[in-house]
């Protein structure tokens, strides 16, 4: 398919929500009109297009340059977005009233050509782009733009969202320090970072933390205490401990939350487990803060803007360029165009040779193990 062809795109954002999303739609929409096509945006990732009675403007909004003026500073996103929508596996009613999983690919496909809807930029993470390349398997011409704030999507250097969760986190651990030290606490910082450690990692050794746990390497209770009282022993009466959400003890499972059809399961706990654990084994007064949702909400970095427009400029040149299928990815000093398949094939977990994870045993920072 040859750009001439392309008259109406549509774009959408699912998953979890990032600092930059509302960015890419600018960038996206705005390189779109100056080639002449339409845009319209998606509701709530594809429930505008598979449940449109629930919404006034029938679940498509029309990107104007009017509509996407003044929206790069803004967290969040204007089209909306839901981890709950996977067309794959829709959660539908049945006759008995339980909620089961759906395959609704193939009707969605059928509601992108009512539509007249000729190509898609799907904005997304791992999820959100396994749902992008199955579609594209089925004919719908797709270009994908990596957005997580985790940084666990192979083939790009970075996703967007990551440089300011990071820079929000490692803000807060340097408020904690303080009230820290004047209470002569334990504060344990449980953050988000599901099967990946990329956020605990960059903000704890920034934010000076003491202990750093991460889904990568099972932690043993004792030598975090052991850490702790060395701490303390040396005349430091307080000590940080950074935990991901979907950090597991030696042994046992991650923490989980709730499950519910249609949805990745949901982790938590974890940080007031370790806190309890923390107190019980070294006698030390122990808190917990959870900065959870926090991360993803305010204003994206200066980095995170920049890249997002970069990537939603790129994705609508991948469509001019003839390709579909792929996902636009950051490899410095260029954004150069992956296969979906090869983006979501595994996850982008922390290496445990790499130089942040060097430089973090180097200055005596404890994992656990």
């Amino acid at each position: 398919m040859s750009s001439k062809t392309i008259r109406r795109i549509a774009i959408n954002t699912g998953g979890g929500d990032a600092p930059g999303l509302n960015a890419v739609i600018r960038a996206a929409t705005t390189a779109a009109l100056n080639r002449g096509w339409e845009c319209v945006g998606i509701r709530d990732g594809y429930n505008g297009l598979l449940m449109p009675e629930q919404y006034p403007d029938g679940g498509l909004l029309p990107l104007t340059r009017v509509s996407v003026r003044g929206i790069t500073h803004l967290g969040g996103t204007i089209l909306g977005t839901t981890n709950k929508g996977n067309p794959l596996k829709y959660p539908t009613k049945g006759k008995d009233g339980k909620l089961y999983e759906k395959d609704r690919s193939d009707e969605l496909i059928r509601m992108f050509r009512k539509a007249k809807i000729d190509a898609l930029i799907s904005i997304g993470g791992d999820g959100s782009l396994t749902i992008s390349n199955a579609l594209a398997q089925k004919g719908l011409r797709v270009v994908g733009v990596p957005k997580t704030i985790d940084n666990d999507l192979e083939r790009t250097v970075i996703t967007f969202g990551f440089d300011t969760a990071v820079s929000f986190a490692t803000m807060c651990l340097d408020r904690l320090h303080s009230t820290a030290e004047a209470h002569q606490r334990v504060i344990v910082v449980e953050m988000m970072g599901r099967y990946a450690g990329w956020i605990a990692l960059n903000s704890g050794i920034s934010g000076t933390a003491d202990v750093i746990l991460i889904p990568e390497i099972p932690y043993d209770m004792k030598k975090v205490a052991a850490k702790i009282q060395e701490r303390y022993s040396q005349g430091r009466r307080f000590a940080i401990v950074v935990v991901a959400e979907g950090a597991i003890p030696k042994g046992g499972t991650h923490f989980v939350k709730s499950t519910e059809v249609g949805r990745a399961e949901r982790l938590g706990g974890i940080g007031d487990r370790i806190t309890q654990d923390i107190q019980e084994a070294t006698g030390r007064e122990s808190r917990c803060v959870v900065l959870g949702h926090l991360l993803r909400g305010g204003t994206p970095t200066t980095f995170d803007r920049l890249i997002s427009l970069r990537f939603g400029a790129a994705a609508i040149r991948a469509l001019a360029d003839g390709k579909s299928g792929v996902m636009v990815a950051l490899d410095p000093p260029t954004v150069r165009y992956v296969p979906l398949a090869m983006a979501t094939r595994r996850m982008k977990c922390v290496p445990l040779d790499c130089d942040t994870m060097l430089t973090a045993r180097d200055l005596g920072i404890s994992f656990g193990d």
